[in-house]
């Protein structure tokens, strides 16, 4: 197993999830999921040059960085490259301008 020097880790690694129950089944934590809009409560790890990127973006804009960046995962997942962002986002710009 991976070494880890995250607390949270390092606090559970020896719990044993075999039994645990997904959130559907219990359902005072499928309400709490249900009330949050569809989104899970996560804790990941990002270089801190992309935070910093984010963060930049989201105090010129007055948008949230956190929703920047969910923003930016949902167009990988859909395959969107760099290139069809910048190609809509122009597209919507010409659109509203014309």
């Amino acid at each position: 197993m991976q070494t880890n020097s995250d607390d949270m880790y390092n606090k559970f690694k020896d719990y044993d999830f075999a039994d645990a129950k997904p959130v559907e089944k219990i359902p005072a934590l499928a309400k709490l999921q249900a009330e949050s809009g569809g989104k899970s409560r996560i804790t990941m790890r990002v270089d801190n040059s992309i935070l910093a990127a984010f963060k930049a973006r989201a105090a010129t804009t007055g948008g949230s960085y956190q929703n920047m960046m969910n923003e930016a995962l949902k167009q990988f997942i859909q395959g969107q490259g760099l290139e069809d962002v910048v190609r809509q986002t122009i597209q919507q710009e010409l659109r509203s301008h014309g």
